[in-house]
């Protein structure tokens, strides 16, 4: 923890935050993260589930769902229903799929539903995807194409099984089954797998170097590339953002959120550089985030992620 110049932290004033009058969120859509079992804790950070098939009379917003800028790579499997991508101009474009898998993304981004869809929707760590599929994450920057179009029948053929599973326990059943072979292969004789982020970053970073036998810099910088999809001065950047969302979570049920002395803790320069990066990596200021996480049913994700 960062202190001030007398050795003391500043005293932070508290704000006490009630029920929000013109909450937007809807009772009935079901949203939940499943964790991966431990032997796959290298492998899968998460798995989400979206189900909103019980709810009745959801509005467009509703049906929206927002996701920060990320490292991790996905794959996402619409079970029921679809959707499309809300583009920067406020336009829509289908998804090209019902099967999708897609890279890290160094923006913010919003999809939107249709009407009584269920989801299955599976976060990897970067290096994991690559060593199981060969893909090249730095084309599938800020990008998702369909499953079939890149990845081999073996995978299509776990595509069709989830699709016709009946919920989600079933899906995240089928995923491990089907991972944990290829997994235990690529991993054999390798040590415990880091279990943070920060941890799985500067592992990242520490086999880049150790596998470059004298290489420049450069070409340190350019395998990370390839097997994150990222620098690591953007790898850094998140992983900070995501702790300070953490941090704010923990904070808010608490009933106290003071930003300047969170972007002290965080090791931002001040509370303007917390701003201008949660725009970035959000897409929102970091009060406005806090209070849509709050109300609104479209940031389901931010709230079960937390």
């Amino acid at each position: 923890m960062r202190e001030d110049l007398a050795g003391q932290r500043p005293p932070r004033a508290s704000l006490h935050y009630t029920a929000p009058m013109d909450c937007d969120r809807h009772p009935d859509a079901v949203a939940r993260l499943i964790a991966p079992s431990l032997a796959l804790s290298g492998c899968l950070y998460a798995s989400l589930w979206r189900d909103t098939t019980g709810a009745a009379s959801l509005t467009a917003a509703q049906r929206s769902s927002h996701f920060p800028a990320t490292p991790y790579c996905g794959m996402t499997w619409a079970l029921e229903g679809d959707g499309c991508q809300v583009l920067d101009d406020g336009s829509e474009q289908r998804l090209p799929s019902l099967s999708l898998v897609g890279g890290p993304k160094s923006r913010p981004a919003q999809y939107r539903s249709d009407a009584g869809t269920r989801c299955f929707m599976v976060a990897f760590l970067p290096d994991a995807l690559h060593a199981l599929t060969g893909l090249d994450l730095a084309s599938l920057l800020d990008r998702h194409v369909p499953i079939e179009s890149v990845l081999g029948p073996d995978w299509q053929a776990l595509s069709r099984e989830l699709l016709a599973a009946p919920d989600e326990h079933a899906c995240q059943a089928l995923l491990e089954a089907f991972l944990l072979p290829r997994w235990r292969a690529c991993v054999q004789g390798a040590s415990a797998p880091p279990r943070r982020y920060r941890d799985w970053m500067e592992n990242l970073a520490l086999k880049a170097v150790a596998g470059g036998h004298g290489e420049s810099l450069r070409q340190v910088e350019r395998r990370i590339k390839r097997w994150s999809g990222q620098s690591l001065r953007a790898l850094r950047s998140i992983s900070r953002a995501e702790s300070t969302f953490h941090q704010v979570r923990l904070e808010m049920e608490a009933g106290e959120v003071l930003w300047s002395a969170l972007a002290q803790d965080a090791g931002y320069a001040d509370q303007a550089h917390l701003c201008r990066e949660t725009r970035r990596v959000t897409g929102f200021s970091p009060e406005e985030l806090r209070r849509r996480i709050d109300t609104d049913e479209a940031f389901w994700a931010y709230r079960v992620w937390a």
